[in-house]
């Protein structure tokens, strides 16, 4: 793996809406290697090799991760905070967070109390944040309304290949799908290969909308992480069986046309790759459910990484799974005619 450039990317702040810092590390590192790096104003960024080739293949990961917007600050100097995504309320208290503000990153603590995490349905206006402060004034010269928190985390490799950090979801996608498109690359792909890594999947998807409307191409790949259903309170009947470390994740999907589900399990066989399958009712909660209604329809596969902890501030992967799924999307890229 190449762990620089992994770290680099999980160290990055990046709440939806403020996806900067994860894109400057992406241009810095596909810099050399792209034939153009593309930024639009909604935070997109899209590597792109072979421009002049008439077969476009969008690639497609966000950048964006969940966490917390200032939205007030008390008499006492506490921090109030509205979300941005998908947060689990009750891993915040008794935690420490980070705001990134315009003066450099600026450390706290949420505050916490057994009463408030007894609280059923804990909302993230009950939480105050604490950063030293202890007026109004003080903390304004700190941080202002619209900062954006996350929790402070740390990157972690564990036993058997494994490594926790937070927001594996999606930063170990925009990984992926820049490795894929590098490796693709290096080999020789003649295809137009457009790897976008996306603003606000975590909000609002515009940023993926926007990236396919523009490129237009004639299939997009998403990669995202799934649901593992190895572990506690997970259950396979919901979407299927996944395990760490058993492969990238094909999915039945109608928004996935079978016979490319069909072409890209041929290329996992032929290359050694094993691959698992989930199953999707409906949408796929993924970019790949704006995507597909861009232009005149675009069609879609889905690729996914096997996470444990979805959401959480100690998210578990497997680089299995990670270097499975790169070499399955290089090889796809490879083949695809």
């Amino acid at each position: 793996m190449n762990e620089a450039f992994l770290k680099d990317l999980l160290s990055a702040i990046s709440v939806s809406g403020f996806e900067e810092p994860v894109q400057d590390v992406v241009e810095q590192e596909l810099g050399a290697c792209a034939d153009e790096i593309r930024r639009d104003e909604m935070q997109n960024l899209v590597a792109v090799k072979n421009p002049g080739s008439q077969r476009r293949i969008l690639l497609s990961a966000h950048a964006d991760e969940i966490g917390l917007m200032v939205s007030n600050i008390t008499a006492e100097g506490r921090l109030q905070a509205v979300r941005r995504g998908g947060i689990v309320p009750h891993t915040y208290p008794g935690h420490q967070v980070i705001v990134r503000t315009e003066q450099g990153e600026i450390y706290g603590a949420v505050e916490a109390s057994r009463k408030l995490l007894k609280e059923p349905e804990l909302m993230e206006k009950e939480f105050l944040i604490d950063i030293g402060a202890d007026t109004k004034e003080e903390a304004e010269r700190l941080v202002s309304i619209g900062d954006p928190v996350v929790q402070d985390t740390h990157i972690r490799r564990l036993a058997g290949g494994r490594f926790c950090a937070r927001a594996l979801d999606d930063r170990i996608g925009v990984y992926i799908i820049m490795e894929a498109f590098r490796r693709a690359a290096e080999q020789g792909c003649d295809l137009g290969i457009y790897a976008a890594a996306t603003a606000g999947e975590e909000t609002t998807k515009t940023g993926a909308y926007r990236a396919a409307a523009r490129v237009k191409p004639e299939l997009a790949i998403i990669v995202d992480v799934t649901y593992t259903s190895d572990c506690t309170g997970m259950d396979p009947a919901e979407s299927g069986p996944v395990r760490l470390g058993g492969g990238p994740v094909l999915c039945h999907s109608p928004l996935v046309p079978r016979g490319l589900n069909r072409q890209l399990e041929a290329v996992g066989k032929e290359l050694g790759i094993p691959v698992q399958w989930e199953v999707a009712s409906d949408l796929s909660h993924t970019d790949g459910d704006k995507i597909h209604f861009a232009n005149e329809g675009i069609p879609i596969l889905l690729v996914s990484i096997p996470l444990r902890y979805m959401h959480m501030p100690a998210e578990v992967a497997d680089e299995r799974d990670v270097e499975g799924c790169i070499d399955l999307i290089a090889g796809f890229l490879m083949q695809y005619r």
